[in-house]
């Protein structure tokens, strides 16, 4: 009896310490785990605002901005700003559709990626359509904005933004916000829609969660067709789903 008390003391003291021990090692993970998130976003936001300050100024010469953003990287193409949302980065293309997956603008690895063109897309932006890509996280950075457009509400009061590119400025009229799987080939195969984009606004029609209705009657009716600058992040509605904000590119009045 004295010997299977002792058995069952030294069973209880060692599940005690196994219990005890796992509870410190998943305490210490997710303090970690909180650390590092915090590390990924605070790395994010250095980058953009050290970016910011060669931001191109609206309705100024562009040239120099980009000068000095290409001598930091030659893959830089563009500059995106959403109004009212924290969406205000630069555009990279790289050679395929993961160079800027996890690399910052800089070519250091970094979690939050960068906002990149499709490599099948002309990086002058000429084509017909154009399709961006950008992680989605929370604080605001990178791609996470768009989330906003979810709302009826926001999306009804904010339809603006602007391209900036080497030689011109591109204005961004917002047309409609969608939720589509990442496999989508009406957004996710550009050269579909290289020469023409009426059958784009088709689907952004039947299958948009909110479309500014007098915007894409406009595009409908009018003899050519648009050009469309896609926006792609992660989202959480199933699994692989996306969401995608169009807008029509429209060049600047001089």
């Amino acid at each position: 009896m004295k010997i299977l008390k002792a058995i069952l003391l030294v069973t209880n003291s060692m599940i005690t310490f196994v219990m005890t021990a796992f509870l410190v090692l998943a305490g210490s993970y997710s303090l970690y785990a909180l650390w590092d998130n915090s590390q990924v976003y605070a790395a994010a936001d250095n980058v953009q605002a050290e970016l910011l300050k060669l931001k191109p100024e609206e309705k100024a010469d562009n040239g120099a901005s980009f000068e000095e953003l290409r001598k930091i990287n030659p893959d830089v193409c563009g500059w995106i700003t959403l109004d009212h949302t924290n969406v205000d980065l630069p555009v990279l293309q790289g050679k395929d559709n993961l160079t800027y997956i996890n690399t910052d603008v800089y070519g250091e690895f970094a979690m939050a990626g960068s906002i990149f063109l499709d490599s099948g897309c002309d990086r002058s932006f000429r084509q017909k359509y154009s399709l961006l890509y950008g992680h989605h996280m929370e604080n605001h950075q990178m791609f996470g904005d768009l989330d906003l457009y979810k709302k009826e509400n926001f999306f009804n009061k904010n339809r603006t933004g602007t391209l900036y590119l080497p030689e011109e400025q591109i204005h961004l009229e917002v047309l409609a916000c969608l939720s589509v799987s990442s496999s989508e080939e009406n957004i996710f195969t550009p050269e579909k829609w290289e020469t023409e984009t009426k059958g784009l606004l088709k689907f952004a029609s039947d299958h948009a969660v909110l479309v500014h209705q007098d915007l894409l009657k406009e595009l409908m009716e009018s003899g050519d067709s648009p050009r469309i600058l896609a926006m792609s992040t992660c989202s959480s509605e199933f699994t692989d789903a996306r969401t995608v904000l169009l807008a029509e590119m429209k060049e600047e009045e001089t």
